[in-house]
């Protein structure tokens, strides 16, 4: 049976499944945050915060299953019940990782735990992407799918202001022996108590995946092109590494350059806000101008500005500058982001969009994502290099650079643009 034409779905409804996404994504950036608070609780050793680094990479690994198992169901049951399903699962790790005991009671089961609950919500989050990322591209209409895609990487930037500011109030309420004995756990269990009101609000969403049962059957030979996927992962690629290169900012504020624990959880705050606001930017902006056009060039200007950033940042030691800069990172890394999910997204055969981009996104951050943390950490420590960040994002952006100038536009505004030509 042919698929029937839907109705688009307001825009302020669609921001009712970014408020959910956000609070998913709050819970699983303030483990990066509290990165050097849970490593004093579980790692009392010399080497606790790279211990807890890669102990926040663990949780990567089960994004490909996640993806594979809960994208998948969204093809075949339906986007909502698959993102019911990712919600609950977080709410779940996250309450258990606030409750786990320390090390000093009892012993190595306390990082095993850790671990585990790392472990559920990497699959947790993994199975999220795909299905609410088809969800918002099925609810767009045509020449605006840039901008509703847009709304899912906006609210992430939500997620990054609310543990920000969870984190700022902590530490400037907190001395640092509250915040590596209970405060942390805080805000974690922030994060749990919030997770009925994300259900609440995503059960009433209207399934955008099927107008029939046989939708999956009339559709189920359709091939995702090797180049597609080869293309897809080397964006998202650099998408990732820049993701948490730059969100390794409010460590490497505390680590590195030994600024305060209030000082970098303020550029967090100012983090998340650049990703709000130009996430819906470089949507908007593809929308009009196309998807290849705005991403190459949020993406060229960062990889021009990203060394000559951090030797500011290295020379000076000013909080402003590091706030200013990081800031401006962000600002292009979220205009290039949007660009990268829409234009993948729309590429993909509807009946398996949820599952295919789950895998995808779920196994390149598994491989670029989950390590870069841990890398960064160890690279600086190898080479005595604070500047070490900035060579190893640059890499990944000439990367993903390339892949964008082979990747084949997909905006129908660009398109038509082409065809007249």
């Amino acid at each position: 049976m042919a698929l029937q034409p839907q109705v688009a779905l307001p825009l302020q409804k669609v921001f009712v499944l970014g408020i959910g996404n956000a609070l998913e994504f709050y819970d699983f950036f303030v483990f990066s945050y509290f990165a050097i608070q849970i490593g004093h609780t579980f790692f009392p050793n010399s080497h606790g915060l790279l211990l807890t680094l890669a102990t926040f990479g663990v949780g990567f690994f089960t994004r490909p299953l996640g993806g594979i198992f809960i994208g998948r169901y969204g093809d075949r049951i339906g986007r909502k019940p698959a993102m019911l399903w990712s919600f609950g699962l977080m709410g779940l790790a996250t309450a258990g990782l606030a409750l786990i005991p320390p090390y000093s009671e009892i012993g190595i089961v306390a990082p095993l735990l850790l671990i585990l609950c790392r472990l559920l919500q990497g699959f947790a989050v993994g199975g999220e992407i795909g299905p609410s990322t088809a969800f918002l591209c099925e609810s767009a209409p045509p020449y605006r799918r840039g901008l509703y895609v847009g709304v899912q990487f906006a609210t992430q930037g939500l997620a990054v202001i609310a543990a920000g500011l969870v984190g700022f109030t902590l530490s400037a309420r907190l001395s640092p022996a509250q915040l590596d004995e209970w405060g942390w756990r805080t805000a974690f269990l922030i994060g749990a108590t919030i997770v009925p009101v994300g259900f609440y609000m995503r059960r009433y969403l209207p399934e955008r995946s099927h107008e029939s049962a046989h939708l999956n059957t009339a559709t189920a030979k359709e091939q995702v092109p090797i180049r597609l996927i080869v293309l897809s992962l080397l964006m998202l690629g650099a998408g990732t590494i820049t993701t948490y290169t730059i969100g390794y900012m409010n460590t490497y504020m505390q680590d590195t350059l030994k600024f305060s624990t209030n000082n970098a959880f303020g550029e967090t705050i100012l983090e998340g806000l650049s990703g709000v606001s130009f996430a819906l930017i470089g949507g908007s902006l593809s929308d009009r101008f196309g998807r290849k056009r705005v991403m190459l060039g949020a993406i060229g200007s960062l990889l021009a500005l990203l060394l000559p950033g951090y030797a500011a940042i290295g020379m000076s030691r000013s909080v402003l500058l590091v706030y200013a800069v990081s800031t401006l990172f962000n600002a292009l890394y979220a205009i290039f982001s949007a660009c990268v999910a829409v234009a993948i997204i729309e590429s993909l055969p509807r009946s398996s969009r949820s599952g295919t981009f789950g895998i995808l996104y779920a196994s390149e951050v598994a491989v670029f994502g989950g390590l870069t943390q841990f890398i960064i950490k160890w690279l600086i420590e190898a080479t005595g290099n604070p500047m070490a960040p900035a060579w190893y994002l640059s890499v990944a952006l000439f990367i993903g650079g390339g892949a964008m100038i082979l990747m084949p536009e997909s905006a129908p505004a660009a398109r038509h643009a082409d065809l007249a030509r």
